[in-house]
Parts: C-alpha cells; sequence; structure tokens
C-alpha cells in the first residue's frame, strides 16, 4: 500500500519523506490556504522533494476554467496529479486531461456508483472520503470495500483507490486490509501509527537492563 501524505506543510512533509514512508502528497486548497503561500510555490517546492505524484486542486467549477487550470497546474511539475471534482465538469476535465497524459486525482467521492464514473472517465485515482461519511452516521469503509470490489471485476479498469479523510489508524489498517492501492493521511495520524504502549514499555524495559551493565556500544 502506498502513504501519501495529506498536508501542504513543506516542512512536515521534508520530515516524513526523510523516513521513507511518503510515496506522495495529497493538497486541496484549505491546505493551500493554511500554508499563506501562493499554490505555484507551494506545489513546486513539494515536487521537489518526493518523486511520486502530488495531487493539486482545480478551483474553477466549469469545464473550460477547470481544464485550463488542470493544464497550468500539472505545468508546475513533471510529478504533479491534478485534482478535480467529482462533478460531471470535473470527469470531463478527467477525460481530457488524462488524454493528454496527465495524472488526474478525482475527489470528493461519496458513493461506488461515482467510483465507477471516474475510473470509466480515465482518473488515475479515486479519493472516496471515509471520514466524512463516518461523521453522517455511514459506514465509510462499507465504500472502499465495494469500490474495490468493483474495480477488481474489471480488471481494465486501471484507476487507484486512494483513501481520503482518514481519521485515525484503524481507517488505515481496515483499508489496507480490503485491498485499497493508497491512503493518504494527515502527518499527525502517520505519526500515530508508530505508537503503542507495549513497544514503549519495552524500550524503557531494555534500556534500563542495559545502563546497568556500565557498557557503551561506541
Amino acid at each position: 500500500m502506498k502513504f501519501f501524505v495529506d498536508t501542504a506543510d513543506v516542512a512536515e512533509i521534508r520530515s516524513l519523506a526523510e523516513t521513507g514512508l511518503v510515496d506522495g502528497v495529497t493538497t486541496n486548497p484549505s491546505l493551500i490556504a493554511k500554508s499563506g503561500r501562493k499554490i505555484a510555490e507551494v506545489i513546486a517546492e513539494i515536487c521537489s522533494i518526493t518523486p511520486g505524484p502530488v495531487s493539486a486542486e482545480v478551483t474553477a467549477t466549469e469545464f473550460e476554467p477547470m481544464l485550463a487550470e488542470g493544464r497550468y497546474l500539472r505545468g508546475i511539475a513533471a510529478n504533479v496529479a491534478v485534482k478535480v471534482p467529482l462533478t460531471e465538469a470535473g470527469l470531463r476535465t478527467c477525460r481530457a486531461l488524462s488524454d493528454e497524459g496527465t495524472q488526474v486525482n478525482v475527489t470528493l467521492c461519496f458513493s461506488a456508483a461515482q467510483a465507477l464514473l471516474a475510473a470509466k472517465a480515465g482518473a488515475t485515482f479515486i479519493s472516496p472520503f471515509v471520514g466524512r461519511l463516518d461523521d453522517i452516521a455511514t459506514d465509510g469503509m462499507r465504500l472502499i470495500a465495494d469500490i474495490v470490489q468493483i474495480y477488481r471485476n474489471y480488471p481494465n479498469l486501471k484507476t487507484e483507490v486512494l483513501v481520503a479523510s482518514i481519521r485515525h489508524p484503524i481507517h488505515l489498517v481496515e483499508s489496507a486490509k480490503l485491498g485499497a492501492h493508497v491512503a493518504t493521511l494527515p502527518p499527525a495520524v502517520i505519526r500515530q501509527l508508530l505508537k503503542h504502549p507495549l513497544t514503549d514499555s519495552g524500550l524503557a524495559a531494555f534500556l534500563a537492563d542495559w545502563r546497568k551493565t556500565g557498557q557503551s556500544i561506541l
């Protein structure tokens, strides 16, 4: 499973990239706004840190301006994946950009039917939002299971399932068990994956025993 980090914080991306855990990055207008910087500058810097796909999202809602924005964003770096919403205009843009060889991430997916449409439009990635479904008392992981099953039924569909709106490690683990291709996680959730109380207590015990020996490895 590939791990993307969901942030526009360049320092966080650089720190996580040094661990070897980052296969790509996803951003959105809200994350770019929090950075306080111009989108082209942020995306260019992120693309220089990771060779993996970096999702940069359009803000237009109509087809022609959306396509123009997508072409501009992909010109920032070779590893930009243009992010479009799951609307009719978004799917038209997806098809046009995909036909031109551009990676496209179709976002704000909340149903398996939408995911099927995105795949038929040539999406590189489909981004179902599990956390937001959980927020309205709907089973977000059920959606992941349905999309994975549908895509497996049709091997000609090459779209990868990119699980988004992940709120905690359980979302990640369940997505991996279901066979999702990618998970995009906030930096805090990636760091949560490292934590377990038995790891902490076990390390403390080992170190305590080692101090008793009076030795030093170096």
